[in-house]
């Protein structure tokens, strides 16, 4: 029993079929997903590698990585050779991941399109449970200088501030602001709600001479723009 148990430990392995030994000698983009998960669990169970094992959870949600950051510590524990610190690392990983986007889209800032918002926004809001409304704040040359959560949970009209969305632009001497919020069900499609927090904004900011740009509706993969369709 001890021979097979530690047959399936990455130390035993041929070097070329050792996941760290593999990044170090032949670079990070030679791993697979699978293999790259394996480094960070480090071993697998009794009856398979950690590779295996990795296989398979990546297989439990269509080999998606976005899907796989959205299990939570319960769900990866539920495979057998996965206890509490291997979940923890794994969905520590993914959230720098989607950190990283996050932050490669913000070192872009300027403004130029809908898409530019979609690449900003999407990886703070896109693969949420819930939806967030967020404001994103231009100056005069579409460069972002600021984004905040203005509210968590349903879009409704009471519970947008529109006091603190103008004082926060004028504090931070924004002439543009740029809405977005998620529909985790995947619809694109603008709710009467959405339609009138976009109104009622826009209005709002017309009497400081400060410009509603656009609202984003933004999902996992794609978004729905009030400017692009017209609809500002």
């Amino acid at each position: 029993m001890s021979d097979k148990s530690t047959s399936f430990s990455i130390k035993n392995w041929s070097q070329d079929d050792q996941p760290r030994e593999k990044l170090l000698y032949k670079g990070k983009a030679t791993l697979s997903d699978a293999e790259l998960v394996a480094i960070l669990i480090g071993s697998g169970n009794r009856n398979e590698s950690a590779v295996s094992l990795c296989k398979r959870i990546l297989a439990s949600v269509d080999n998606n990585l976005s899907d796989l950051g959205k299990l939570s510590i319960k769900q990866l524990m539920e495979f057998k050779g996965i206890g509490e610190a291997k979940a923890i690392s794994i969905i520590a990983a993914l959230e720098l991941g989607r950190r990283r986007r996050g932050e490669e889209a913000l070192q872009k800032k300027k403004i130029q399109s809908s898409k530019s918002v979609f690449e900003l926004m999407q990886p703070v809001i896109g693969e949420l449970p819930h939806e967030e409304f967020w404001i994103v704040y231009l100056n005069n040359s579409n460069k972002v200088i600021y984004k905040n959560q203005l509210s968590k949970g349903g879009i409704t009209g009471t519970l947008v501030d529109t006091r603190l969305v103008l004082k926060t632009a004028l504090e931070v001497g924004a002439v543009g602001l740029i809405l977005s919020h998620n529909h985790p069900s995947g619809t694109l499609k603008p709710s009467q709600a959405d339609k009138d927090v976009t109104l009622k904004l826009k209005t709002a900011a017309q009497s400081l001479d400060i410009k509603v740009l656009d609202h984003l509706i933004i999902t996992e993969n794609a978004y729905f723009s009030f400017a692009d369709e017209g609809m500002l």
